[in-house]
């Protein structure tokens, strides 16, 4: 055991005008002279942990002191191998297991008290509700030591000039055809991956990228023993034969753990928003051919595994992995949680550039407010980092969680259209400049 004292340091902005720009100046707020050799530190956005012992401990305080930042102490120690950070879609953690203790609640991620041994228990599964890591496996930056990152609100850059071209593909994303599509998926009532709707659904997708001029196939899979699909769509670059490939997914599938595989799961967030935002984007993109080729996933098995997204990539070749130039997938892109419209990217060091990338394409074709992950949570990305491939998560902000998905109440009328489109654009330009790169 090794006892260890806690400390929470709420960053305070410095007199922004904005909450936009209050998040921008977060990271620089981040005073690196507070934490001595011996004290380790972990930024949850605006908050940073404090964790240390000893004479570091009485430095640290003294540094706090002289430096008066507000800095909450917690008043017992805690073993270190007890500390584990938890990341979860909506509540869903805090649902299952009320009874752990939570030190630091940043909706998406936590910091808890919880035993090892449990914490593998946990973690034993792949299923895409949280993932439950030790403390000492999120990665120190480089920059900083023996400083984690969990997640950080990106600065937000004076915007570029936009590319008339790249504005012209965004502008064509609307409203108009994009609810309709969510509204057909939500009215099938359940898309469990194993279910007749759920075929339905996949028969659905594929009509409509089929009609919109791209060649569309079904990839069998099994899931928990049972037969589901993935449904693909590709349009061919105009490049050489070493042209890359540029790969925008979602989940098809829906559940609701409520209840059973019959009951209701409408899955108009999770993951409805995006599976229609994958249509969107191929009828925005529709004429658009670029110098790489457009390949579009819709995967089936999200929800009990992963399932989906573990077949492509496995079934993938090296050769056709190496050819992979960004993933860029949508889970949950519909609902509002904060104040201010919001988008999260989550990926790996591998997915540094696509991070960048599509920030910048935030800030110059959207008002998308941009926080950043190199932590990834069990969503479709993960198999293809796994793969060391460049993928980012894109799903909407979670200061606060959301509390209707995998339920019967995650429908229609909690979707924001304006939020959603506004991640559109952010990926539709982002893509379309992959495209042509």
């Amino acid at each position: 055991m090794k006892p260890v004292r806690l400390a929470i340091h709420k960053l305070e902005p410095r007199g922004a005008p904005s909450a936009r720009a209050a998040a921008s100046d977060v990271a620089e707020q981040t005073p690196a002279e507070l934490a001595p050799a011996g004290v380790a530190s972990l930024q949850f956005g605006d908050h940073v942990v404090y964790c240390g012992g000893g004479k570091s401990w009485g430095e640290f305080r003294n540094r706090a002191t002289r430096a008066r930042a507000t800095v909450a102490e917690h008043p017992d120690t805690i073993d270190s191998k007890r500390l584990h950070v938890v990341v979860q879609k909506g509540r869903l953690f805090q649902q299952e297991h009320p009874d752990v203790p939570v030190l630091l609640d940043k909706g998406r991620y936590l910091l808890v008290d919880l035993a090892p041994s449990r914490a593998r228990r946990m973690g034993k599964r792949d299923v895409p509700c949280f993932t439950v890591r030790p403390l000492e496996a999120v990665r120190p930056t480089k920059a900083r030591g023996r400083h984690r990152m969990v997640f950080t609100a990106a600065a937000r850059a004076a915007a570029a000039a936009p590319d008339p071209a790249i504005k012209a593909l965004v502008d064509r994303l609307a409203r108009a055809t994009y609810e309709p599509d969510l509204e057909r998926l939500v009215g099938f009532g359940t898309r469990h991956s194993l279910s007749p709707q759920y075929r339905a659904a996949c028969d659905f997708v594929e009509q409509r990228l089929a009609g919109l001029g791209y060649a569309t196939s079904r990839q069998a899979i099994v899931v928990n023993g049972g037969a589901s699909q993935n449904v693909i769509a590709t349009r061919k670059g105009n490049g050489p034969d070493t042209r890359g490939v540029v790969v925008v997914s979602a989940h098809l599938d829906s559940i609701n753990q409520e209840g059973n595989a019959a009951s209701p799961a409408p899955g108009a967030d999770d993951d409805g928003s995006g599976s229609a935002g994958v249509i969107e984007i191929a009828r925005a993109l529709k004429d658009h051919q670029g110098t790489h080729d457009l390949t579009l996933i819709l995967f089936g098995g999200e929800e009990e595994g992963l399932f989906g997204s573990k077949h492509y990539v496995a079934a993938l070749t090296p050769a056709a992995r190496a050819k992979i130039r960004a993933v860029v997938h949508m889970d949950m892109i519909a609902s509002l949680n904060t104040p201010q419209q919001s988008v999260l990217l989550e990926g790996a060091p591998v997915s540094q550039g696509m991070i960048d990338g599509l920030a910048a394409g935030a800030t110059t074709y959207t008002r998308l407010g941009v926080q950043t992950s190199v932590n990834p949570h069990d969503s479709d990305h993960v198999p293809f980092i796994r793969k060391n491939v460049p993928a980012v998560l894109t799903i909407e902000g979670t200061d606060d969680a959301n509390h209707a998905i995998h339920s019967p109440r995650d429908t229609l009328d909690r979707i924001n259209f304006d939020l959603a489109l506004e991640i559109l654009r952010m990926n539709t330009a982002f893509v379309a400049q992959t495209l042509d790169a």
